[in-house]
């Protein structure tokens, strides 16, 4: 089985994300979903309510499995017999930063990280700014799925 690990924070989950996720379907058996649990950071979607949402949102894929992680990257890949790391890159400004990730990841455990170009019409895509434009009641419905705009919209308004 070819096994591969989708990481990140998914808060909330974007088209761009999903591209990326799609991608690694078509080329792995198996693709884990690894959703990051950061103590220190207090997000708009709970780890749980993101789970569940990516969860809804990769069904059709039938090979993606959806998960939490607390801690190492390496860890979570050595507890799963996973060798590979698929991270999207928008542009040159994420490979440095993902480069010393990708090449301490192999120094650690030997996992490899394989990078996709995201797809351009996502290139400037980030929760971040998916969630900065929806505060500020920006019409966001191009950049996340349907279900997603609708969690975002709630919880938006709850504030």
């Amino acid at each position: 089985m070819r096994r591969a690990v989708c990481p990140g924070s998914f808060d909330p989950v974007t088209n761009g994300h999903l591209d990326i996720i799609a991608r690694a379907s078509r080329l792995y058996d198996v693709v884990h979903v690894a959703v990051m649990i950061n103590q220190s950071k207090k997000g708009l979607f709970t780890v749980d309510e993101r789970i569940d949402l990516l969860r809804q949102v990769t069904a059709e894929y039938g090979n993606v499995k959806v998960e939490s992680f607390h801690g190492l990257l390496v860890d979570f890949c050595k507890q799963r017999d996973i060798p590979a790391i698929v991270k999207g890159l928008r542009a040159v400004s994420d490979f440095d930063y993902e480069l010393q990730m990708a090449q301490m990841n192999n120094g650690l455990s030997g996992v490899e990280t394989l990078f996709v170009p995201t797809n351009p019409t996502y290139s400037f895509l980030s929760s971040s700014l998916v969630k900065e434009v929806a505060a500020w009641g920006g019409d966001v419905s191009h950049l996340v799925p349907p279900l997603v705009l609708e969690a975002l919209t709630e919880r938006l308004g709850e504030r």
